[in-house]
């Protein structure tokens, strides 16, 4: 493997570490890795994910009008990225304020864009809106929205750039009109912005006697059930806990509640990886590599087929997908990287979307505790090994010498 593939590598999952999300295990934003697909152009007037812009599943609730002389002014920041174009019509520079994480997403999108389209620029044509051109409640003025095209303004690019848009990260994409497109993203202290990859307190594991038991007890050493395979698709076996990536008893946060049409639920918070079977909720046997694939929570939809951790039923359909928030998060690490949580088997992991790397990331702990045994002194809040690769992520950020997409340019 070339150097600049390993760094890739390394950074992007480093990068799930970024303390602007207050993390259990990898947080989903800015730099995850994304899985090489076919990516599917949003159709005119669809918006992803499919609820209403201001709704905790997406960029979440007006908060009110930030002008320069407010206090919250000091949230906004400038956007000088050279490969993005701003119209800028008022000459006053305020389609380039924005929060630091509609940049970051506007930054990751500006590369995909250069990517698939050479010679051809990202364009901001409508940003922080200090005017009030926008309808009421309108995140424009918050700093959380901006309206987009291409440099070449070739209408036929736009539903693939909504696409891009989805793929970059904002928490909001609407294809709204013929001439741009619209993005929006939570707020900087928003909790659900906040949130990392984590099952709430209450959620059941199965105990290697059979009986059910609360994340919130489980202890290092304890045998749960889990799958074989790293990616899903193995046998159910019983796999050792070795540590918490995070615990947190007190914390609130918001989880996605999904549920199945045999009554089966699971909550998770959106960073966090689920997989589907990528085929017939009717089929019998067990999963075969390759029909299985990794998405994250939040993308989660009505009428995919969910991968269940049960001897007699493996599959079942998605029939509702909904947002709550409850007290606790919790990431138990197994070594086989996967857990089945009210009988839906999960990732360990969350933020890169494809189990296997985010399971090599891990593999250093995982060896760690081959040798000493299960972490025995269990604490409260982010794993120490988190900690480091937040150390070495800035230090990587600082030196500028990888962008959180390196991975895809080193792959193509």
């Amino acid at each position: 493997m070339r150097l600049s593939t390993a760094a890739a590598l390394l950074t992007g999952f480093i990068l799930a570490f970024s303390p602007a999300y207050d993390s259990c295990g990898p947080g989903r934003g800015y730099g995850k890795r994304r899985t090489p697909r076919k990516l599917t152009p949003l159709a005119y007037k669809q918006f992803s994910p499919n609820v209403a812009e201001k709704t905790l599943g997406a960029s979440g609730r007006y908060e009110g009008k930030v002008t320069r002389s407010s206090e919250r002014f000091k949230e906004l920041t400038p956007n000088y990225n050279p490969d993005i174009i701003f119209k800028d019509e008022e000459n006053t520079g305020a389609d380039r304020m924005m929060t630091q994480r509609c940049k970051d997403k506007l930054n990751s999108l500006a590369i995909s864009v250069m990517n698939l389209w050479p010679g051809v620029r990202l364009r901001v044509t409508e940003g922080w809106d200090e005017d009030g051109h926008h309808s009421e409640e309108s995140l424009h003025y918050e700093g959380r929205a901006v309206d987009i095209t291409t440099s070449d303004r070739d209408r036929n690019k736009y539903a693939m750039l909504a696409r891009l848009a989805v793929e970059a990260g904002f928490d909001w994409v609407y294809y709204e009109s013929k001439g741009h497109v619209h993005c929006s993203v939570k707020s900087e202290h928003s909790v659900a912005a906040k949130t990392g990859g984590c099952f709430p307190g209450r959620a059941l594991v199965t105990m290697k006697d059979g009986s059910h038991r609360q994340i919130v007890d489980l202890q290092a050493g304890d045998l749960v059930l889990a799958s074989e395979g790293s990616d899903g698709t193995g046998d159910l076996i019983y796999s050792e806990v070795l540590t918490f990536l995070d615990r947190r008893p007190i914390t609130q946060k918001h989880f996605y509640v999904i549920h199945t049409e045999d009554g089966v639920s699971v909550s998770l918070t959106a960073a966090h990886l689920l997989f589907i079977w990528v085929g017939n909720c009717s089929s019998k046997g067990e999963p075969k590599p390759g029909a299985v694939r990794t998405i994250f929570a939040s993308d989660a939809q009505v009428g995919q087929c969910l991968l269940l951790g049960k001897l007699r039923k493996r599959f079942s359909w998605i029939t509702h997908v909904g947002v709550w928030e409850d007290q606790g998060s919790y990431a138990p690490l197994t070594a086989h990287g996967t857990v089945v949580v009210n009988d839906v088997v999960t990732s360990c992991y969350a933020a890169v979307n494809r189990q296997r790397l985010a399971h090599w990331a891990f593999a250093p702990l995982r060896l760690l505790y081959s040798w000493t045994g299960p972490d025995q002194v269990l604490k409260n809040g982010l794993h120490w090994y988190s900690q480091v690769l937040i150390g070495l992520g800035k230090l990587l950020l600082d030196s500028e010498l990888f962008h959180p997409l390196a991975l895809e340019d080193n792959e193509r």
